[in-house]
């Protein structure tokens, strides 16, 4: 299926992992793609190469209104529309909360929350103009649970709850859908495979059907939220996690 043919979709941090894979199954469904990345133009290039000649590679920091603002205008000029954005960058770590310092809090919030907020504002117009503009933003499981030492991604994450229902109020009247994809525990690599510590409630929490999730089972998802099928859906979390919501 081609269900987004003649759409163009933004997607933040989409150089790897659950971005990647988001940026990958738009362009599958038939969208272009602007692959954004903060620091790696490697990664970036690499995903738009494996998307072909309907990709644009847009480095921004998501922090910075005036990169925001000029990622969207290369969209505009690159493919002269916007029909969906994926507010999907986020950083995420663990401190005890006592160790917790400003900087490293407020670093986690504007990246996940700021960054959701500007890329929002910024496309909002074009966003207007499509007719069938939609905004997902990417969540996450310890939102909805809470998890020790992860007070910055919490809050963050919760926060982007918040977001979406206001946002699904007050642009509903342009026909615009927001909703947000909430993912359990991910096979990503971010992972004690690429040298990290697992986070903690990786160890308490566990799906109920036996396995971590697939990064191309969240875009999976945004997939269909973006498409012609997720149209009545708006202001909702939709979340992706194996049971583990439900199996603590």
């Amino acid at each position: 299926m081609a269900e987004l043919k003649g759409r163009v979709a933004l997607v933040t941090g989409a150089g790897r992992n659950i971005g990647r894979a988001i940026a990958l199954e738009l362009a599958a469904a038939g969208a272009s793609v602007v692959v954004n990345a903060r620091a790696s133009r490697a990664e970036a290039e690499a995903v738009a190469a494996e998307i072909g000649p309907d990709a644009l590679v847009a480095m921004a920091d998501v922090t910075d209104r005036p990169s925001v603002d000029a990622m969207v205008d290369a969209t505009m000029r690159r493919f002269g529309r916007l029909d969906i954005l994926v507010n999907n960058a986020a950083v995420r770590g663990e401190k005890a909360f006592e160790e917790l310092d400003y900087e490293t809090w407020r670093k986690v919030l504007a990246i996940c929350l700021d960054g959701a907020f500007n890329c929002s504002q910024a496309a909002l117009a074009a966003l207007k103009a499509s007719g069938s503009g939609t905004i997902v933003n990417i969540g996450g499981l310890t939102a909805h649970t809470g998890a020790a030492d992860r007070a910055h991604v919490v809050t963050a994450k919760s926060g982007l709850v918040g977001l979406t229902r206001a946002l699904a109020h007050d642009l509903a009247e342009f026909g615009i859908t927001v909703n947000n994809v909430s993912p359990g525990m991910m096979d990503t690599a971010r992972g004690a495979s690429a040298g990290h510590q697992q986070p903690r409630h990786h160890s308490t929490h566990k799906p109920l059907i036996g396995r971590r999730g697939r990064p191309d089972e969240i875009a999976g998802a945004v997939r269909w939220l973006v498409g012609p099928a997720g149209r009545f859906v708006t202001g909702q979390v939709i979340h992706v996690n194996g049971g583990t919501y439900l199996g603590g």
